[in-house]
């Protein structure tokens, strides 16, 4: 054709070389990445029974999620979905159900670990990435089972990075939250990274609804990191801080500051420690309370009004070697007594 000039070969091949290195370097879409990271998700069921006001027994399910993290069977989550447990299922992309036991819970910082009975087949595991070089505005996706709905994909960015003291109950948490859609079910579920990396746990939601349309929290992963990195323990003691008016209801002793034990996880440490969990349901102005059962005042000599009480009783019993003699001093039906554990054997 008239006017024009044909491409020397060099500029050929150069345009050739760049494309082939686009190619190669593509970023993968977000379905190949849900895909591959898809069967290291899991659904948690849990089982709790408890005594009513009658002494009947009742019993009752709960729902959360859940990463495989580890070749050995180490499942991570967070604490309010299994702390007080008294049996606990995982379930596989595949159907596998495999039942699990809590090694560590931490409810301050909201994350827990379990292990695995027996590894399901073939199993994939997910890897925690640095969550201190996620920026605010990063895309992420959370995988989980919201209402029930299981292996649910939502799609979101980072919204905010928060190091509070307390943010919904979560005491001294490195959170991001994040406006991907998070609702009851997704608890303990993993939040990824475009790569496919764990950078978050998910731990609640802040809402005036009920429903998603809230905040979202997630513990990082450098968070989780530490955490499984520390000798930490699971108590199964789930309790309510008695303070101020709440305290003077409950006749709680100078300095005025118990632990009112709402429920105790069968076979747990605190079980074991002969703690009684409340039988009877009642609401004290905002709270809704167990009641009936004992109120902790110290533990290994640390009482429960100390500032970072958690952290002490952790550190001590951190340094402590099994078989070594626990004492907790609890108010129990207007008297005060002294109940008598020991340290556990390491898992």
């Amino acid at each position: 054709m008239t006017g024009m000039r044909r491409l020397p070969l060099w500029f050929s091949i150069v345009v050739l070389s760049l494309s082939v290195t686009w190619a190669g370097t593509e970023t993968p879409s977000l379905v190949d990445v849900f895909k591959r990271v898809n069967p290291a998700v899991v659904e948690i069921h849990t089982l709790e029974t408890y005594l009513a006001s009658k002494g009947t027994p009742v019993s009752v399910t709960g729902l959360g999620s859940g990463v495989l993290i580890s070749r050995d069977g180490k499942v991570l989550t967070a604490a309010h979905v299994v702390q007080t447990a008294d049996a606990i299922e995982v379930e596989f992309l595949t159907g596998e159900k495999v039942p699990a036991r809590v090694v560590s819970s931490e409810p301050e910082v909201d994350l827990a670990y379990l292990q695995l009975e027996t590894m399901p087949r073939m199993p994939y595991v997910a890897s925690l990435a640095d969550s201190d070089r996620v920026e605010v505005g990063a895309s992420v996706f959370v995988i989980g089972a919201p209402l029930g709905v299981s292996h649910t994909l939502t799609v979101g960015h980072i919204s905010g990075h928060h190091n509070l003291d307390a943010v919904g109950g979560i005491a001294g948490g490195d959170l991001f939250q994040t406006d991907a859609a998070i609702n009851e079910g997704n608890s303990g579920g993993p939040m990824f990274n475009m790569e496919g990396e764990v950078i978050g746990i998910v731990s609640r939601i802040l809402t005036l609804s009920g429903g998603s349309d809230g905040l979202g929290f997630v513990i990082t992963s450098n968070v989780a990191r530490r955490f499984l990195e520390e000798k930490s323990f699971w108590s199964g003691l789930g309790s309510q801080v008695l303070s101020g008016d709440l305290a003077r209801v409950f006749n709680v002793p100078p300095p005025g500051v118990g632990l009112l034990v709402q429920r105790v996880a069968s076979g747990s440490p605190a079980e074991l420690a002969g703690l009684k969990a409340g039988t009877l349901r009642v609401r004290i102005g905002d709270d809704d309370l167990i009641v009936g059962g004992d109120i902790v005042l110290s533990i290994m000599g640390i009482p429960v009004d100390q500032p970072d009480y958690m952290a002490a009783i952790r550190e001590k019993a951190a340094a402590a070697l099994p078989g070594q003699k626990v004492e907790i001093v609890v108010l129990r039906g207007g008297r005060i007594l002294t109940l008598t554990s020991v340290v556990p054997g390491r898992h």
